[in-house]
C-alpha cells in the first residue's frame, strides 16, 4: 500500500475503530459487577506507540482524556523497560489518567516482530478498593488516604508473569475481591482482544501501512474538527456558577471560565475558580482536560469516532491547586461534582450562541449512590454502587429529554429492577418521574425521576452525592431554572414533616423498613413560559409532569 491508496487506508482506519468496539463488548461480557456489565461504567481504547489516542469505546464519556494521558505517563516512567506481555495498572488520581481511586486502569503494550506498535487500555469503575467507606467513596472524606488503596502506575505483569505480591495486595484491600478481581480479569481479556486484532492488522497490511494509517486517522480527526471549529461563533465568552459545597462545610464555591474561540483555536481559561478544598469534590488536571474534550467534541463534530487528532485545537489554562486541578493529598472520591462544572460552564457560556446544538442546563451530577449491608437471604456483605438518571435542558425548538444520564456518563444504563432486587436484596418501592417545581419555559426542561429503595434488614448504610442540590440547572432565553437533586430518608417508610432533604449524605445508618427516596433534577427551560403552546401544557398535565397549580402559576393556564 502507498499513501495514494485511500481505499485500503479507509479500511484500516475503520478496522482500528472497530477494535475499540470489540474491546468494549468483550469487557461487558466478561465482567463480574453490574456497575460494568449493566451500567457500562468503563471505557476502552487503543493508542499508537507514542500514546496518541487512535480509537476509544465509551461507556462513560468522562474518560475521554484519560487513556492517552496514562499511556504517556507509562512511556515517561518506564522508558526502555516496556516489554512483550507486560501489563500496567494504575488508579492514581493525580498522575496520568486519574479520576478517583475506584477507576482502575489496565494497560497492555502491543508488539509486532519485536517492535512496540500500540497500547490497549481499559479504565473501569471497581465496586470497592478499600478505604473508610464501603464502595470507596464518601462525601465527608478529608484526605485521599481515607478513600482506598492507591495504586501508582506499576507493572502488574512482567513478560507475562505476575509481579510478586501485587495481586495479593489488591485482593487484601478490597471488600468484595471476587467482584473486583473478576473485573480485573475482564479488563485483561479486553486488552488481549485488542492485541490479537492489532497484530492481525499488522500481519495483513504491513508495519509501514499501519503506521501511516494511524497517522492519517489522527489527521482526519483534526481536519474534521477544524472544519466545524470555523463555524463556531468567534470571540470571547464568559460564564460563572457556584458549586453547592465540598461536603465538609456549607460554603458555596465559585467556578468560572473564559473562552476564546478563533478559526483554529479553542482556548478555555478557568483562572479565578476556587482553590482545592477539604472535601472530596476535588478534580485532577487530567479530569479537567477530559471535561473540555467532551464538550468540545459535542460542539464541533460528535458524529466521528474520537481520536487524539480531534483535540489538537484545544488549549486548557488553569492554575495549579484549584478545584479543577487538585494535588495530593486532596480527597477526590466525588470528583465528578466539580469536573462536570467544567463542561457545564462552557455549555452555559455558549448555549444561547449555539441554540441548535446546546440545551439549557441539565441534571449535571452523576447522583452516585452507595448502599451497603448484609443481603437478606445470604447474609453476605453487599455493595450497591450506581448512577441515577435525571432531566436534560430544553432547546430552542423542543422540550428537554426525560430521565437521561448526566453528560459524564454517556452511554451508561440503569440497573434493571430485577437485577437490583436479586443481586442486592433491596426492594424497589417505586421508580417514576416526579412533579417537583422547575424547568418551565416555552419548551420545558426534561423531567427527573424519584427512585425509592426499601431496606430489607438492619445494618445498612447509605451514601450519596447529589450535586446541584442548592443551585438547580440553569434556564436559557427566559426559561426558568430546573429543580434540584436530593435524597430523603423515610424512616419506616414515613416522610417527616417537613421532609429533610440531603445533598451529600455520608454513611447514614438504615434499619429494616426504612426507605431512601432519591430525586434527580428537572432540566432548565428554554424561552418565555407564557409562550408555551396550550396543547403542550395539557399534555404535561395528562402525563403528570406538572400539577394544575404549577400550570396556572408558570404558564397562566387555567382548566
Amino acid at each position: 500500500m502507498t499513501r495514494h491508496d485511500p481505499f485500503t487506508q479507509e479500511i484500516i482506519k475503520n478496522a482500528l475503530v472497530a477494535v475499540g468496539d470489540e474491546m468494549f463488548l468483550a469487557m461487558a461480557k466478561t465482567s463480574m459487577s453490574p456497575i460494568i456489565y449493566e451500567a457500562l461504567d468503563y471505557s476502552v481504547g487503543i493508542t499508537n506507540a507514542r500514546g496518541d489516542l487512535i480509537a476509544q469505546g465509551n461507556g462513560t464519556t468522562v474518560f475521554l482524556g484519560m487513556i492517552d494521558s496514562l499511556v504517556r505517563d507509562i512511556l515517561e516512567k518506564f522508558a526502555g523497560d516496556i516489554h512483550q506481555d507486560d501489563v500496567f495498572i494504575s488508579n492514581d488520581p493525580y498522575k496520568g489518567g486519574g479520576t478517583h481511586l475506584c477507576d482502575v486502569a489496565i494497560v497492555k503494550p502491543i508488539f509486532v516482530a519485536g517492535e512496540l506498535v500500540a497500547f490497549a487500555m481499559n479504565k473501569a469503575h471497581w465496586v470497592d478498593v478499600g478505604g473508610m467507606a464501603a464502595g470507596s467513596f464518601t462525601t465527608d472524606a478529608t484526605e485521599i488516604f481515607q478513600e482506598g488503596l492507591q495504586i501508582p502506575t506499576v507493572k502488574i505483569m512482567e513478560r507475562g508473569k505476575p509481579v510478586g505480591g501485587i495481586l495479593e495486595i489488591l485482593q487484601s484491600n478490597i471488600r468484595l475481591p471476587k467482584d473486583s478481581m473478576g473485573d480485573f480479569w475482564a479488563g485483561m481479556a479486553a486488552n488481549k482482544v485488542a492485541e490479537v486484532r492489532i497484530v492481525e492488522l499488522f500481519d495483513r497490511y504491513g508495519a509501514a501501512s499501519m503506521h501511516q494509517a494511524m497517522d492519517d486517522l489522527l489527521d482526519y480527526g483534526e481536519a474534521m474538527i477544524a472544519a466545524e471549529l470555523k463555524r463556531l461563533p468567534q470571540g470571547t465568552f464568559y460564564a460563572e456558577d457556584w458549586i453547592d459545597d465540598d461536603g465538609i462545610t456549607d460554603q458555596p464555591l465559585k467556578v468560572c471560565v473564559r473562552i476564546d474561540i478563533t478559526e483554529d483555536k479553542f482556548k478555555v481559561d478557568f483562572t479565578g475558580s476556587a482553590p482545592q478544598t477539604a472535601g472530596p469534590i476535588n478534580n485532577s488536571r487530567t479530569g479537567l482536560v477530559s471535561a473540555v474534550r467532551t464538550i468540545f467534541k459535542a460542539l464541533t463534530n460528535p458524529g466521528i469516532a474520537a481520536n487524539g487528532g480531534c483535540f489538537r485545537a484545544i488549549e486548557v489554562v488553569c492554575p495549579d491547586r484549584t478545584l479543577f486541578t487538585a494535588e495530593r493529598p486532596a480527597p477526590v472520591s466525588t470528583y465528578w461534582e466539580t469536573m462536570l462544572y467544567a463542561q457545564d460552564l462552557i455549555w452555559k457560556a455558549l448555549a444561547e450562541h449555539l441554540p441548535d446544538r446546546l440545551t439549557a442546563g441539565h441534571v449535571l451530577s452523576v447522583c452516585a449512590i452507595v448502599f451497603s449491608g448484609p443481603h437478606p437471604k445470604t447474609k453476605a456483605p453487599t455493595i450497591l454502587v450506581g448512577p441515577l438518571v435525571g432531566g436534560w435542558g430544553a432547546m430552542q425548538d423542543r422540550d428537554g429529554l426525560n430521565g437521561q444520564f448526566s453528560v459524564a456518563d454517556g452511554e451508561t444504563y440503569n440497573f434493571p429492577v430485577e437485577v437490583t432486587e436479586a443481586k442486592y436484596g433491596v426492594h424497589v418501592r417505586s421508580y417514576a418521574f416526579h412533579d417537583d417545581d422547575g424547568g418551565a419555559g416555552r419548551f420545558r426542561g426534561g423531567k427527573g425521576v424519584a427512585l425509592e429503595y426499601e431496606i430489607p434488614n438492619d445494618g445498612w448504610v447509605f451514601t450519596g452525592s447529589f450535586g446541584r442540590f442548592k443551585f438547580p440547572p440553569w434556564g436559557a432565553a427566559g426559561g426558568q431554572q430546573g429543580s434540584s437533586n436530593y435524597a430523603e430518608i423515610l424512616r419506616q417508610g414515613q416522610r417527616s414533616d417537613p421532609p429533610e432533604r440531603l445533598g451529600k449524605p455520608a454513611r447514614v445508618p438504615l434499619a429494616k423498613g426504612d426507605v431512601v427516596r432519591m430525586v434527580t433534577a428537572t432540566g432548565g427551560g428554554w424561552g418565555d413560559p407564557k409562550l408555551r403552546a396550550r396543547e403542550a401544557i395539557e399534555a404535561d398535565l395528562r402525563d403528570g409532569f406538572v400539577t394544575p397549580d404549577q400550570a396556572a402559576r408558570d404558564y397562566g393556564h387555567s382548566t
